[in-house]
């Protein structure tokens, strides 16, 4: 099994410390094991790995796709990171609530997003190189985000003048999003926890 999983403050997001082997020639750790995470709660099936190489200060996000919804398991392997989700499931008791946990190839991390959340993350590092393993494959038609300062949400990003695509510079406040362009709730589990 993965080392330790904890529960974050919205139900189905999970932060997870893999094991790690270490020795004087280096370390070894798996970053995923379909049996193992299984077992640990995550039933998703990862269809299609990504990897983003970013410099400092850029902030990517916050990112969802509605028909081909994604749950992500996140992790950096050079670098640092500032990871942010955020519920946007309409109805959920949670919606327009984020966590955030600095992800590293130092604490080596991992988060899973499950589906029905908008994701991103900035960069607090020189660069950073960032994985992300998605239940579902991108699709151009279906791409969505929230504004990255969406006053509403209150994100405690830890920089203050982010280097931004022009796409993510004009995403929308929640507030602006219409409704059948936002997930449903509740969304059945891909794996983690089901709604408490």
């Amino acid at each position: 099994m993965p080392g330790t999983i904890s529960k974050t403050a919205l139900p189905g997001v999970l932060l997870i410390e893999p094991h790690v082997f270490e020795d004087n020639r280096g370390f070894f750790m798996e970053t995923f094991h379909q049996g193992k995470y299984e077992t640990a709660g995550i039933e998703a099936v990862f269809v299609q790995d990504n990897y983003s190489h970013s410099k400092r200060a850029i902030l990517r996000g916050l990112h969802y796709q509605l028909k081909n919804r994604q749950a992500k398991l996140v992790y950096v392997i050079r670098g640092e990171i500032f990871d942010v989700v955020v519920d946007i499931r309409q109805g959920s008791p949670f919606f327009g609530q984020w966590v955030g946990t600095v992800l590293s190839s130092e604490n080596r991390q991992q988060i899973f997003v499950p589906e029905g959340f908008a994701h991103g993350f900035c960069v607090l590092s020189e660069t950073a190189d960032v994985m992300y393993k998605c239940t579902d494959f991108y699709a151009p038609g279906d791409e969505y985000g929230v504004h990255w300062a969406d006053p509403a949400i209150k994100i405690d990003w830890p920089i203050t003048d982010p280097i931004l695509s022009e796409k993510d510079s004009e995403n929308p406040n929640l507030k602006d999003i219409p409704q059948d362009h936002l997930p449903p709730y509740p969304i059945k589990p891909t794996g983690a926890d089901a709604e408490e």
